[in-house]
Formats: C-alpha cells, structure tokens, sequence
C-alpha cells in the first residue's frame, strides 16, 4: 500500500503498530595510590553461558548496570525538523512498545519477521537524549550535561559524532542484534535520521560462561576498577539526584582508534608501564609512572571523579579500536575532569586518538502501563 501517506505498507504497519502498543503500554577511589583493593571483577550472578531476560521495567534503563553482552550497536540519529515535542513524545511511546517486546522476546508490533525474536538474548535498549532532542522535546537537561570542550589529542570526525538521540542495543549474538536495532530504526524512520552506528564484539564471560572483565584489544583488562552495580558507590557515580531525571544518568560516547601495530612492538613491561597495570591480571603497578594511565584516571588524581566505564572493540577492515561509553551522574564534573587529565600526560594517548565524541542525557526507566521520557515529557 502506498496510499496518500507515501510510506511502504511495512513502514506504515509497523508505525502504527508500535505507536499504538506504546501508548497503551572510572575507577574506585581511595586516600593514595593502593589503599584500597578495586581490581576484582564486579559481583554477578553465574549465569553459566545460559541467556538472560532483562526485564523492560524498573526505576532505571536495564542496559546501563547489565553486564555488556557478546554484540553491542550504538545508533545516534538526527531528528527531522517537523519533530516537536509532541512528535517526539509519540517516538518515545513507539520505542517504549518495541524495547517490551523485544526484551521478552516477542515480535514488534507490525514486524514482518516475527521469527527472527529471541527469548533470553541478553537484550536491553537503552535510549538517551541529545541537545537536539532536548530543544525540540523543550526539556531541560540534567545539571552537568554540557558539551565536551575540545581536547588537545582528539581528532574528531563529524561522521563519527553528535546526534539527537542514541539507541545501545547489546545482544548474545548478531542476530538478535540486527534485528532488534531494525524494528527501533523501523518505528523511528517518521521522527529521525540515522547519523552514524558502530557495532563492537565484547568476550565478558569465560570458559565456563561466568562473567569476567573483558581485555579491548591491547589486551588490557578494562573496567577492572569500576564500582560494582548495587554498591553505593555505584549508585553515587552513575545515577542523577533528585531531580525531574532522577534515576537517570548522562552517557559520553568515544570512538577510539588504536594503533595497533605500534603497540604490539612494545615489551610487555612497556606496556604495563603504559598502563599502570599487568596484564596478566590487571593488578595496578606497586609504583606507576606519573603518564600511566591508571594512574591518571584515578579519583585522587580528579578530586575524587569517578566513572562507570563500558565499552566494546570494533575492527572494520583496517581500522580498529574501542566504542568507549562511560556513566556517570554529571558530564561536566566526572567525564570532563577525568579527561583532562588523559590529554594531558596519558602515556595511551601514543597509541589512541578519539575520532568521535557524543553526550546524551540517558532518560529514567519505566513502570509497566507507563512510558520512556513520561515524567519529561507528559
């Protein structure tokens, strides 16, 4: 059907569909450098290579504190400029509609490949809001969420940066992924625009399907100093105050390339020196150099900043590197500092080199019957 409306039969369903179904619907700190003991993994339930159902509910985005699964897609998108407030509020409720089914592994409405969902696929969807959507939805963003001033090493590409609005869709195994990403990008096409996506691979379990850190492609351990989901610390760095995002959070995006090809000419003692942590285990180094990056990235070097990192590799025919994300309650006072202090001296910053950056103000979670953004926008 093309009709008077000019969209696909497929498109129109699936539009109607969804928006009808929704409405109805870093690093741990301590008083000097070894102090304190952060370099074991977070605690998490065994979930023995069996698949998990993240419920779609909760005061918070499940996304966020899950552990990062085998394949994750990060998607910003460009709103249209007929997208206003009230437009964008219809998107939200669509995507609140899409992310209940997919997560409990059910078919969209409108999806014309209901075979393709998968029950127990480690699904989440977490959804944020950029300055962009801010503006049109006339929202104000949280206290903190300003545009990352310019670093000295970055070398930022805008095919790489920006955008209104940001989809992170992790998944067990591609599949899933890609078809989950296609139902959210299939209800989004009469409010935004895709402007760019990066998919990245991520090994968090061992052998025996236990969670564990996982090792980017300098083979380092990353995210061996977080703090640990449920722990007050946790719940201090990450999650926005009482506010109207209250149980919300700000998420940064980085897109990292690393040379891999130096880095692997390096002795093993020349990049842990780099580092500021074996490899082996990831252990912090009994005495750092004053470039290393652990070092520099630590709260006592940041007046106590802290950070809830997670990220995932990419390799994209000869271009390699890491999907850096962070958490945390306030861009300007824990991404920004942290940052800073990277560019600075990091010893990483001869191997690494940002080439896109983004901020998105993450919305709150949802009550069943209830919807994404419903506290911002109703």
């Amino acid at each position: 059907m093309s009709g008077r409306t000019g969209l696909p039969r497929r498109r129109f369903l699936g539009y109607v569909g969804s928006a009808v179904a929704g409405a109805a619907a870093g690093t741990a700190g301590g008083a000097a450098w070894g102090a304190t003991r952060d370099d074991a993994p977070p605690a998490t339930a065994d979930r023995r290579g069996l698949g998990v159902e993240h419920s779609p509910y909760g005061v918070h985005q499940a996304g966020i504190s899950a552990p990062t699964p085998a394949v994750v897609e990060v998607v910003a998108l460009d709103l249209l400029p007929s997208t206003d407030r009230a437009a964008l509020g219809r998107l939200l409720r669509a995507w609140t509609g899409d992310i209940e089914a997919l997560t409990t592994g059910r078919p969209t409405p409108g999806d014309t490949e209901p075979w393709l969902a998968a029950a127990r696929a480690d699904l989440t969807v977490t959804v944020g809001l950029g300055p962009g959507a801010l503006a049109a939805g006339r929202v104000e963003g949280p206290l903190g969420f300003e545009p990352i001033p310019p670093m000295r090493h970055d070398r930022l590409e805008d095919a790489w940066s920006g955008g209104d609005l940001v989809l992170v869709v992790g998944a067990r195994e591609g599949t899933t992924l890609a078809h989950a990403v296609r139902q959210l990008l299939r209800d989004a096409a009469p409010f935004a625009r895709e402007r760019w996506r990066q998919t990245g691979f991520w090994n968090g379990t061992d052998a025996e399907g236990r969670p564990v850190v996982g090792r980017n492609l300098f083979g380092q351990l990353d995210g061996t100093a977080n703090p640990t989901p449920g722990t007050d610390v946790f719940d201090e760095t990450v999650w926005i105050p009482a506010t109207a995002w209250a149980a919300g959070t700000t998420l940064v995006v980085r897109r990292i390339a690393m040379d891999l090809d130096t880095w692997a000419e390096l002795t093993r003692d020349k990049q842990e020196q780099a580092l500021g942590r074996t490899l082996d285990d990831g252990a912090r180094l009994p005495d750092p150099g004053p470039q290393a990056h652990a070092r520099l990235a630590h709260p006592m070097e940041n007046s106590g900043a802290r950070i809830f990192r997670k990220g995932v590799s990419y390799a994209t025919g000869r271009q390699s590197g890491l999907v850096f994300m962070s958490y945390q309650a306030s861009v300007a006072g824990q991404f920004v500092p942290i940052q800073r202090s990277l560019d600075r001296a990091d010893s990483l910053n001869t191997w690494t080199t940002a080439v896109g950056s983004a901020s998105f103000a993450v919305l709150p979670g949802f009550a069943e019957g209830d919807w994404l953004g419903s506290g911002l926008l109703s």
